[in-house]
């Protein structure tokens, strides 16, 4: 039974479809609060989960990917302004401009997320060991490494995601080179706007870009993420000595992997196949000697005796013409010989 789970569990009205991220999350064009989007959008993902067994196992599914789609959209400055320009937005929010966004310093102050005294001490061994300051703070765990991560992503104008809610994406994973991912730490959650978005606690350097967009046709954007989870990611879609894949959709849409190098171990693979089946087994072989052996002797005798009685040759030529059907049985017997046999 079809269900319109727009209407009947986020309980929108709204007739034209599809919806816009805006109407999506349930806000009035246009939002601009990075906190707010996020609260809405966590608290609409816990809802839906409810769902997600039973019979609406795959709407849930997919209600859930548009969700964290709009989330990640309408918490990237960037791509929020590109997106409000296509929904006829002229002028871009102060809060999505580099000039009105608040600074990482500034969110750690106001949303109380270190003490002044730890604050000054994160501070001074940023200076001192030369780490960005959002770091300094995850190491001395002065809070929620969430929390930091969240005013991080904020203040870089990206937006944050927690690979709990939006997992590892199962088709572009493989196709990633291990010793990249592990590198630079990241993992690739889904593509959305023709753009693949990656998880990492920083934001990717021009060369890692360039180097997906080789791969995928598609520029990449990075969403936040806390080290502990994309760690974890990590070592579970790159652990040490994976080798890169290449996925391909099948006829239903499902995707097959395979490794990169297979198509240099393709011919090699092929030549030895064909030359396994055209070996024969010890016992084949001992078998097919056997029976050439017999043939041949018993051609020969059969050759002389029947040359020498049916056309009276002597002893001489009828040797000769024995050898000769001899030869014959046993070229039969060769190439005739069972290639397996019972042990």
């Amino acid at each position: 039974m079809a269900i319109d789970v727009y209407k009947e569990w986020l309980k929108i009205e709204a007739p034209n479809r599809p919806l816009n991220y805006y109407q999506l999350l349930k806000f009035n064009r246009f939002e601009d609060d990075p906190a707010v989007i996020r609260q809405r959008y966590r608290e609409l993902n816990a809802y839906v989960r409810k769902f997600a067994t039973g019979d609406f196992i795959e709407e849930s599914q997919a209600l859930l990917n548009e969700l964290a789609k709009a989330m990640l959209c309408l918490t990237d400055a960037e791509r929020k302004a590109e997106y409000d320009f296509s929904l006829g937005r002229k002028q871009a929010a102060t809060e999505t401009s580099t000039s009105g966004r608040r600074t990482f310093e500034g969110i750690v102050v106001e949303e109380k997320l270190a003490t002044p005294e730890q604050l000054k001490k994160a501070k001074g061994f940023s200076d001192a060991v030369g780490v960005p300051l959002h770091q300094a703070l995850l190491q001395q765990k002065t809070s929620d490494p969430e929390r930091i991560m969240m005013a991080y992503a904020e203040s870089e104008g990206l937006p944050f995601v927690n690979l709990d809610d939006v997992p590892v994406d199962e088709y572009y994973a493989p196709q990633i080179e291990p010793a990249t991912a592990r590198q630079h730490s990241f993992v690739p959650v889904m593509a959305d706007m023709g753009k693949l978005i990656l998880a990492s606690p920083e934001p990717l350097s021009l060369d890692v870009e360039d180097e997906l967009r080789m791969i995928f046709d598609m520029p990449t954007r990075c969403a936040i993420c806390t080290p502990q989870q994309v760690n974890a990611a990590i070592e579970k879609y790159y652990p040490r000595g994976a080798v890169r894949q290449i996925v391909k959709r099948d006829a239903n849409g499902d995707s097959a992997p395979q490794e990169a190098k297979a198509s240099k171990e393709k011919a090699p693979k092929k030549a030895k196949a064909a030359k396994e089946t055209v070996e024969l087994s010890k016992a084949a072989q001992k078998n097919r000697l056997k029976l050439t052996v017999v043939c041949f002797n018993f051609g020969v005798m059969l050759g002389t005796v029947g040359s020498t009685l049916a056309l009276k040759f002597g002893m001489g030529k009828a040797i000769g013409v024995g050898v000769a059907v001899g030869a014959v049985a046993a070229a039969i017997a060769w190439f005739c010989a069972p290639k397996e046999v019972e042990e």
